[in-house]
């Protein structure tokens, strides 16, 4: 197999990984996972979603009069990546293909950029949601055919994690039904056990969206049936659980809910579910933003997090649009306005690194740090 990652260091991770493959399928790159996980479960850190597919990040620009060419894309790409000190709070960052593959102005390969400052490549392997047929408008995410080749591939590219998203909704009519539990929960698996067999450590995600009326009463039996099942179609595909990373929603009251979950009742709410549901072998809990402003999934983080509660992961940040709104509205395109967009950037990330911490003191809610980033039904 190839090199790891220079910023992982192998050391004490041996014993861990002899007593971890008695419970789970080996492999030959179990060391690896295990401190790749652990590397970017480093306290003060979180993850940096980048991996917008072409699509998607053509909705980011249109609002800030930006053409969506392969060009502009890796320009902007570069600006996330070259912001000084980023590394002090983000240890890795998520990439779509196109990505994985571009290089700064100066010929510097993305992937280059990133281990020279520490972070750890990752990359968004699955190939969106498609329809379940039978039920109330439900998805699953497809990606599974021929992703054994595409990890080598990436793994051979510098990618060291990989993301999978699997999308569940609550509804009046019963949703998320059996079915759509078990075809998200068991495709993450096998998705997950793919990335591990080729030295990629796997972040799991089963989304349950935040659309709805639902309470977070509601919310909370939802998800811990969800994360029950993920957790048990994971140990049945023989996953290294010490080797993977948890994206999970967190636990909250639909957007149209008659009452709305109190700060304090979201962190109490969410770290229950987990303590229900997830292993303490899983290194890191790495929440997704869901649509909520910037500011508001910064607060939300670090109520988690200054929650007095048994809490033996390292719950952080893998936030896309709740640390790239700003950015994108300082940089507007342009080259001039380079700096002021990074400074952005550091600024919420910085925020979050403090919320992982439990000690986040509120920052601006002004602007686009205080707008809703909801988007009904979201796929990408």
């Amino acid at each position: 197999r190839g090199q790891g990652h220079p910023v992982i260091s192998r050391q004490g991770s041996s014993a861990m990984a002899a007593a971890a493959s008695t419970a789970a399928g080996a492999t030959d790159f179990t060391d690896e996972l295990i401190a790749t996980a652990k590397a970017i479960a480093t306290a003060g850190k979180g993850i940096l979603a980048a991996d917008e597919s072409t699509g998607t990040i053509g909705k980011r620009f249109a609002p800030i009069g930006v053409e969506n060419t392969e060009e502009n894309r890796r320009r902007y790409r570069e600006l996330l990546f070259t912001t000084a000190d980023l590394n002090k709070y983000v240890s890795g960052a998520i990439l779509f293909e196109e990505t994985l593959y571009q290089k700064a102005a100066d010929g510097t390969p993305f992937v280059e950029l990133l281990k020279t400052a520490g972070i750890v490549a990752g990359i968004k392997v699955d190939k969106g949601v498609v329809p379940l047929p039978g039920t109330d408008g439900e998805t699953v995410t497809q990606g599974i055919d021929g992703l054994n080749e595409r990890c080598k591939k990436y793994y051979e590219a510098g990618a060291r994690f990989a993301k999978w998203r699997g999308v569940l909704k609550i509804s009046a009519s019963g949703c998320p039904s059996e079915l759509s539990i078990a075809e998200n929960c068991n495709r993450l698996a096998r998705y997950a056990a793919i990335c591990q067999a080729n030295g990629l450590v796997p972040i799991v995600e089963p989304e349950i969206l935040m659309d709805g009326t639902h309470s977070v009463e509601v919310a909370a039996a939802v998800t811990q049936k969800v994360l029950a099942f993920q957790y048990k179609a994971l140990h049945e595909h023989h996953v290294l659980l010490e080797g993977t990373l948890l994206k999970p929603n967190m636990v909250r009251s639909g957007t149209e809910a008659a009452v709305a979950a109190t700060p304090a009742e979201i962190a109490a709410a969410t770290v229950r579910t987990l303590q229900n549901t997830v292993p303490v072998a899983v290194p890191g809990v790495m929440f997704l933003s869901g649509g909520m402003s910037e500011e508001e999934a910064t607060l939300a983080l670090n109520g988690i997090n200054a929650l007095d509660a048994k809490k033996p992961w390292h719950l952080s940040f893998s936030y896309g649009r709740a640390l790239q709104a700003s950015c994108l509205r300082a940089w507007l395109g342009k080259d001039e306005n380079r700096e002021a967009a990074q400074a952005v950037l550091l600024a919420r990330a910085k925020g979050n690194s403090e919320a992982n911490l439990g000690k986040y003191a509120g920052g601006d809610a002004s602007g686009a740090a205080s707008e809703s980033l909801h988007v009904k039904n979201y796929a990408y």
